[in-house]
C-alpha cells in the first residue's frame, strides 16, 4: 500500500528528494505521492520533519 501525505504537510520538500522513484511532487496545496509509482520503501516518511507521511 502506497504512502500518503496528510494535510499537516508544510510543503518543505524534504520528502521529494528522498524518493528513489520520483513519486513525490508538489501538488496544488501540498506535496503528493503517486500511489502507482510508490515502492513503499518509507524513505519519505523518515525524511518528513512534521510526520505528515504515513503508510496508506
Amino acid at each position: 500500500m502506497a504512502y500518503v501525505i496528510s494535510d499537516s504537510c508544510i510543503s518543505c520538500g524534504s520528502c521529494e528528494s528522498e524518493c528513489p522513484v520520483n513519486a513525490i511532487s508538489q501538488g496544488e496545496t501540498q506535496y503528493v505521492i503517486d500511489a502507482a509509482a510508490c515502492l513503499d520503501c518509507g524513505s519519505c516518511e523518515a525524511a518528513c520533519p512534521v510526520s505528515a507521511i504515513s503508510a496508506g
